[in-house]
């Protein structure tokens, strides 16, 4: 009878160990990070929703940093208020760190906030699309054309190729340790020209969506719309190897 209530008390520990295991086993997969979508240049909070919305139905907490006057102004003030929300955010979801992914000029605000604003000890990953790290040609057309530098537009002027402000980001090294740099661009970006200004190096991860995805026209807005651009950003935030879906909607 002794030797029939062991037998029962071991399986029951089995069968309780089997409903705990799970939880706390070695190998489950660690928290993620909580993510901030940096907004770009005249980008509404609201057009970063759809990026958003396909964050959080994979898991991910999520909030947006829309650029204080959708970003018109000088970009080193733009990324001041973007670590009061990083520190926000850490101090609500109990993370040490988050991830960043910027569109457009917040892949400059995101860059600005690690190099300068301490933003390094508080990120691991930050994720570009269409960031135009070393200007944009675009951005110079204005004077081309005898109608002033940018219109007065000091964001335009700092993300002319060869501004101050760009000579001054991009001293030293690309990257700054221990954050990690993906950049995603697309050969068909008309904001962003040459679009190989949208890549770092020293370490950086460079992913051009056609290099994968030939066929795929995507556009520089489309870069927060676009379900294989999507599949590479959750690649990146997974700290895996950026493989496109292609067909991804």
């Amino acid at each position: 009878m002794r030797h029939r209530r062991r037998i029962v008390a071991a399986v029951l520990a089995v069968a309780l160990g089997a409903f705990v295991l799970p939880a706390t086993a070695a190998g489950a997969a660690p928290a993620k990070d909580p993510v901030i979508l940096v907004a770009g240049t005249f980008s509404p909070a609201i057009a970063n929703e759809p990026l958003a919305a396909r964050l959080r139905a994979d898991g991910y907490q999520v909030w947006i940093y829309e650029l204080p006057g959708l970003g018109l102004g000088d970009i080193a003030q733009t990324s001041q208020p973007l670590g009061t929300l990083v520190d926000q955010v850490r101090a609500q979801t109990g993370a040490a760190r988050v991830d960043l992914v910027g569109h457009s000029q917040g892949g400059l605000v995101a860059r600005y906030y690690i190099k300068n604003l301490g933003g390094s000890a508080k990120v691991d990953r930050v994720v570009s699309l269409g960031a135009p790290h070393y200007g944009t040609y675009v951005a110079n057309i204005v004077a081309f054309f005898g109608l002033g530098s940018c219109i007065g537009i000091i964001a335009c002027q700092q993300m002319s190729i060869g501004s101050s402000f760009l000579n001054d980001l991009n001293a030293g090294p690309d990257v700054v340790a221990p954050v990690r740099y993906t950049n995603i661009y697309t050969a068909y970006d008309e904001l962003v020209r040459p679009v190989t200004n949208a890549t770092l190096r020293d370490g950086a991860t460079n992913v051009k969506v056609q290099s994968q995805c030939f066929f795929r026209v995507v556009g520089h807005l489309g870069l927060i719309l676009d379900g294989t651009v999507y599949d590479g950003v959750r690649d990146a935030l997974r700290n895996e190897s950026v493989r496109m879906n292609c067909w991804a909607l």
